[in-house]
């Protein structure tokens, strides 16, 4: 891992419809989890050699003088293109420097990631809570921990994730699951749906928000076509007979898993609107958190 130069740690959302975040947060760039369908190693985004990790030099600084410069708190997301518990963090502590900010600024946080490390900051995120809103979500795409091994190799399995959701749970967290991307012909089954929302109601987690099905770009369609030619052979010339060269790839069965996916959060009380996730973290907060100028 290298340090890189970064002039700012927050970018504005120009609206907050994903998980309520008036802000985006990126304490690093690239991710070593390995994670064959990521997005993030699209062209588009133009990260170089996307599997080796960077911090950014004096993160912690600037982000004290980017928050202290702020007249009204919100809400900071983070994890959404690297994830906040990579292995090096472990040891570099960046996002839990960051949180200690976070906190002493009177800012709430939701955040993204699939290292069971988030446990180590549980005292953290109930401090945080005790003032502003706080979400904390695993991504949880198989309930079986084989295939997350395949498709997620370098990462917490989702046994260990599932733990990590309980733990944050049973800490009076609220706590959720990124039910994404959902693998056409690998991971969208009726049986796979099922067990990671029983499992989940099992941890005591509170909301779910799913896609069923996946994305491919330029840079991230190479690398997880390779990939599937690795771990799952003629899976590749599925994909390419289905959606060609789409951006959009959708389960084939996407309309019969959200059936599925909904009856089984109904009978568990889990959430699974954006809107409705939104409202209920965020409940007793006051309205001081749903907006600030800067």
């Amino acid at each position: 891992m290298e340090y890189v130069e970064a002039k700012s740690i927050l970018q504005k959302n120009k609206a907050n419809e994903w998980f309520g975040n008036d802000y985006n947060m990126n304490l690093y760039r690239g991710c070593c989890h390995g994670c064959i369908y990521c997005d993030s190693r699209s062209e588009c985004y133009h990260i170089d050699d996307f599997d080796k990790v960077r911090a950014k030099k004096d993160a912690a600084l600037i982000l004290r003088d980017e928050l202290r410069r702020k007249s009204k708190t919100g809400v900071i997301g983070t994890g959404s293109m690297s994830d906040p518990y990579n292995p090096f963090e472990a040891e570099e502590r960046l996002t839990e420097k960051a949180l200690k900010l976070v906190d002493g600024y009177g800012f709430g946080i939701t955040v993204i990631t699939k290292s069971a490390l988030i446990t180590r900051d549980i005292m953290l995120y109930r401090q945080i809570a005790e003032h502003s809103p706080v979400l904390c979500k695993m991504t949880i795409t198989t309930a079986d921990d084989d295939l997350s091994r395949k498709i997620e190799p370098r990462v917490s399995v989702s046994s260990e994730r599932f733990d990590a959701l309980a733990k944050m749970s049973k800490a009076g967290l609220f706590t959720g699951i990124t039910l994404m991307p959902v693998l056409p012909f690998i991971e969208d089954s009726d049986a796979n749906i099922i067990s990671i929302v029983r499992k989940a109601n099992e941890c005591g987690v509170r909301c779910i928000y799913p896609a069923f099905g996946m994305t491919l770009r330029s840079g991230n369609r190479e690398y997880f076509y390779n990939k599937l030619d690795e771990s799952f052979p003629g899976v590749k010339e599925m994909y390419i007979r289905k959606f060609k060269n789409s951006y959009e790839c959708p389960s084939p069965n996407a309309g019969r898993l959200w059936k599925i996916f909904t009856e089984e959060c109904h009978k568990y009380g889990i959430l699974y609107d954006m809107k409705e996730i939104i409202t209920a973290y965020k409940s007793g907060y006051g309205d001081r958190q749903l907006s600030f100028f800067d």
